[in-house]
This record gives structure tokens, sequence and C-alpha cells, in this order.
């Protein structure tokens, strides 16, 4: 009885930090719950923002401001509190401090700076500690954390809209619309979660895209186009739709007068080409852009540039809308191209984790093999 009540109260700590998606980057999503020393809820709360108050100390600021004594109580929390002075105070402290009783935690926190020593601080003060309440949820909630912690790398996820034969256009480029609105409104979702939306210069030249979050109170992600031979135009509307950054990544080699073109909010990145390819090195882009504070990247791109990605297995997560509808032309576009694959043994295999419904479309949401 009492693993299905720590389990209640850990899925909605998980819903409130979802409630933090697009402004906690690059810190995890976090919910947190407080009951009273006689297990009524006393108050509740998420990190809200990069640089602001963690959602424990959220939590107990509604309870103070509710006029509810927490001494003796219970807090759940869907990530270990921190230990560490970082933007804001240790939470273990605050904790400690408020004379809590208990902590319930879904998962440790990856976090070198912290990595376990806050549930040890916590359990020296002689608050009791429980950890791993629901543990696979809370590691997915925060997956993109995690991999930057432990990988120092962005999370790289690939977004399609195929036909049942996997096209994402026609012959002739037409690809509107492939899905439904429902289905391309979940994008805005998506589009708020990432830090960042990735596309080549085909998509640009081809589409235009202004590549936003159309959610209300949505957050534009960092707009990347990667353009080898700065062939985009520069009145393209990724380049001139609001002041969101934009960079625009080009080889290194690239001559000063073709970006000369380009407005002075665009970041130039110029990255070496891989081999004798003649195409931008992934690796390097990617730990560029890490560098430069992008933790994760959302690709909508071609088949060529999605390709390359899944080539070099640098793709963690693939959302794949699915539309009930035929092309059966083989010169439409594919939503991945430029493998040799000469054996099914040798496919890049993914994991289907989720499978939504939006209208008569399908959302299949898959992750890399191990």
């Amino acid at each position: 009885m009492q693993n299905k009540i720590y389990e209640k109260y850990i899925k909605k700590c998980i819903s409130l930090a979802r409630k933090g998606e697009g402004n906690v980057s690059p810190n995890p999503l976090v919910g947190a719950i407080v009951l009273d020393k006689n297990g009524n809820l006393a108050g509740y709360g998420w990190h809200k923002k990069c640089g602001q108050a963690h959602a424990e100390v959220n939590a107990l600021k509604m309870a103070e401001e509710k006029g509810i004594e927490v001494k003796g109580g219970t807090v759940f929390v869907s990530l270990e509190p921190c230990s560490h002075y970082g933007k804001t105070p240790p939470c273990a402290d605050k904790l400690i401090e408020k004379g809590i009783k208990k902590v319930v935690s879904g998962c440790t926190d990856p976090n070198p700076k912290v990595a376990g020593r806050g549930l040890k601080k916590l359990e020296s003060a002689g608050v009791e500690v429980v950890c791993g309440v629901l543990e696979d949820d809370c590691k997915k909630l925060n997956e993109i954390f995690i991999k930057n912690q432990t990988q120092n790398a962005p999370f790289v996820a690939v977004k399609t809209a195929v036909t049942l034969d996997g096209k994402i256009a026609t012959k002739t480029g037409n690809s509107r619309w492939i899905t439904s609105e429902k289905s391309r409104n979940y994008v805005q979702k998506l589009r708020n979660k990432y830090d960042a939306i990735l596309t080549g210069s085909g998509t640009v030249v081809a589409d235009d895209p202004s590549l936003t979050c159309r959610l209300k109170k949505g957050v534009n992600p960092v707009r990347i186009i990667v353009d080898s031979n700065a062939v985009t135009p520069a009145g393209a509307r990724v380049y001139n739709n609001d002041s969101t950054r934009v960079i625009l990544v080009v080889k290194e080699d690239i001559p000063a007068d073709k970006l000369k073109k380009y407005p002075q909010n665009v970041e130039i990145l110029k990255c070496p080409i891989k081999n004798d390819s003649g195409k931008i090195d992934l690796v390097y882009l990617l730990n560029k852009l890490y560098e430069k504070g992008i933790m994760s990247i959302l690709i909508e791109a071609g088949g060529v540039l999605n390709g390359a990605f899944f080539r070099e297995g640098l793709v963690d997560r693939l959302y794949q809308f699915v539309a009930p509808k035929l092309l059966g032309d083989d010169s439409a576009k594919a939503f991945v191209q430029g493998f040799d694959v000469q054996k099914i043994d040798d496919c890049v295999r993914f994991e289907l984790e989720e499978v939504k419904r939006f209208g008569q479309d399908v959302l299949l949401i898959l992750t890399a093999a191990g």
C-alpha cells in the first residue's frame, strides 16, 4: 500500500515537472509535493525557469503562504534534491531547515556535483530517504539532462511526417499537408520542448519555413540551418521573422563574400568537412553547439540530412508521424536517404517506446536501440 502511495505522488510530481518544459534548460525538469505530518497536502511546485527557485522551494513556499506547518512532513520529488550552491542555495539544506521527516525521490541526480550527495546529506541529518520510485519514468522525464550530464553532448531527436511508404514529399517537393492539423499542433509542443530546431538548406529553399513555436506562451527554439555553401536566401523567414537566435552552419573555407548577405543577427558557425564527403562534420557540429549552450536539438529536415545523422548514430529519439496515405512513387522524397545496406541485420535499429493517435494519423515515438 505504501509503495502505491509513493507512486501516486511521484506521478503527480512528474506532471508538475512538465510544466517547466521550454523554460528550464540547461536545468532538469523537477516537480515536488509537500505533505504535512498528518499526510495532508501542504503545497506543490515545479522548477519554472532556469535561475529561479527549484521545485522543492516552490512547494514549501506554497505551504508557508497557506499557513501550513510542514515540520515532520514528507516531501515527494521527481529528482534528488540538490546539495550544492548554484544559482540558488541547496534544496537539501532547505528541507533539513524546515524539519522535513521523510523525502521520497524518483531518481538520483546525474549531475556530478550532486550524484547522491543530496540524499546522503538528508540521511546524515536524520531524514528518512526513499529513492527509486518510478525510477524509469523519472529518468525518461529528464533524458535530455541525463545525456547532457553523462556524455557532455546534446540530446538529438528527429521529427518526420510520412506517408505509409515513408515519403515526406512528392517528387516535385510538395508536402503540404501529409499529416493532419492535430498532428501539426502536437509538433508545436515538441518545438517548445527542445532548445533548438535544426534543418538543412534544401528545406529552407523548398519550403521557406519559419521554424517557430506557435503555442500560446511557447518558447521559440534556436534555429540552426546547415548550409555548407551558404545557398539559402538572406530573405528566408528563418533569418528574419523575429529576434530568436539563429545559427548558420557553413563549411570552414566558405568565402567571406558569400556570408555578407545575411542579417547581422545571424551567428555564423564554421565547421570542417568530414573526410572527402563534402558534408559538414556532424560530430564536430554537435560538440560546438553544446559548447554554445544547446542542450537538445529537434531535427526537421530532408532525407539527406536526416540520413547523415542516422548513419553516424547521432539520433537519440525519432518522432515519426504516419498518415494513412500512399504515394507509391519511387521518385518521391524519402525521410531518410544515403544508406547502402545489403543485409537486414545491418539496419539502424530503434525500440518502439510509445504510440499516439491524432485523428487518422499515428505517431510512433522510438528510441535508439542500445
